[in-house]
């Protein structure tokens, strides 16, 4: 791939407005995630023009890991938004929120010139964030999603990359359709079945 010529004050310009609004979520739980649009912008641009050369890393992903030491998933979550909700403006994406607007763009993917932004974009406005979810797959699926119950469990940091790599590698052996509870529950069965072999 070529690479561009780096203009250099838009580039610190960029760097210094992205590690900015990561600094300011830091300082301000309660409005977290209202600058997601302007990130995923930003993020954008850093890695279409290179901006990252500035601080001589070896790749864009290596920025983002300087940058979201937890998850590099959530900074391409907001590229992806950034990226397919074009036509929904900026201010009533940050309205519905981050993890509602992924949700958006699985619809914008799917449906391409027939996404209907108005209509998804209301009931993303109107619908509580699981039944929303639940319209999105049913939307994406054709089919009605049981009952579900969100669970929570806390998990050191160092145990995180091995909880995150086991999702993964079972998510590509078992297609990656599948949701990541399901992917836990084949890890639970499989481990299960292990322990009955042992008993």
């Amino acid at each position: 791939m070529e690479t561009p010529d780096i203009n250099r004050r838009r580039a610190i310009f960029v760097l210094g407005c992205t590690d900015e609004i990561l600094a300011w979520e830091k300082t301000k739980e309660q409005e977290k995630d209202v600058r997601f649009v302007e990130l995923g912008e930003y993020l954008c641009e850093v890695r279409a023009k290179q901006y990252w050369r500035l601080e001589k890393l070896k790749s864009f992903d290596e920025f983002l890991e300087k940058r979201f030491v937890d998850s590099r998933r959530k900074a391409y979550y907001l590229m992806a938004i950034h990226e397919n909700l074009t036509r929904i403006p900026k201010h009533e994406l940050q309205q519905v929120g981050w993890s509602k607007a992924t949700e958006l763009v699985k619809v914008a993917r799917k449906d391409r010139e027939e996404f209907d932004c108005a209509t998804w974009l209301h009931k993303a406005k109107e619908m509580p964030k699981a039944g929303f979810k639940c319209a999105v797959e049913r939307h994406l699926t054709g089919k009605e999603t049981g009952s579900s119950e969100i669970i929570y469990f806390k998990v050191y940091k160092s145990q995180l990359p091995v909880v995150e790599k086991a999702l993964e590698t079972a998510g590509l052996m078992l297609g990656t359709d599948k949701s990541r509870g399901y992917c836990l529950e084949m890890i639970c069965a499989d481990f299960l079945a292990g322990a009955n072999v042992a008993e």
